[in-house]
């Protein structure tokens, strides 16, 4: 991720271990791993939310809910901020296996290839899609 962020230096910020309360009454609050916002802003987060990544340790399938509730508190949260974009993507990883998730509307894709960091040329270029 810090790789990622020197990329797009001044096009995108990063935020680690980040409180992304958005609507608690819907259980869309807690912390997320990694968020990637488009905004050069990086004392702050703001919209529009792109990515949300959830590192864990052993399971990345059984992770994946977790992650699609923080894409849809993401949604929320650039619609609150009146900066609305049509997808959101997710990340699961465990560090050396990635897997990446999409939401557009009320449809979760999941991509049903884990990429191992092996391939990390193909996982930042996923990124990289993503980013711009």
């Amino acid at each position: 991720m810090a790789e990622f962020k020197l990329q797009f230096k001044d096009k995108i910020s990063l935020f680690s271990g980040f409180e992304f309360n958005v609507d608690k009454s819907k259980g869309l609050n807690g912390r997320c791993d990694y968020i990637i916002a488009k905004s050069k802003e990086q004392l702050t987060l703001s919209a529009p939310v792109l990515t949300l990544v959830e590192a864990k340790n052993d399971n990345i399938v059984g992770s994946i809910p977790q992650c699609l509730a923080e894409m849809i508190a993401a949604r929320l949260f650039n619609e609150q901020k009146h900066q609305p974009i049509s997808i959101i993507y997710g990340v699961v990883t465990t560090g050396s296996l990635w897997r990446f998730l999409k939401l557009v509307d009320n449809i979760a894709y999941v991509d049903n290839i884990e990429y191992p960091l092996q391939r990390l040329d193909k996982i930042l270029g996923i990124l990289t899609e993503i980013a711009v």
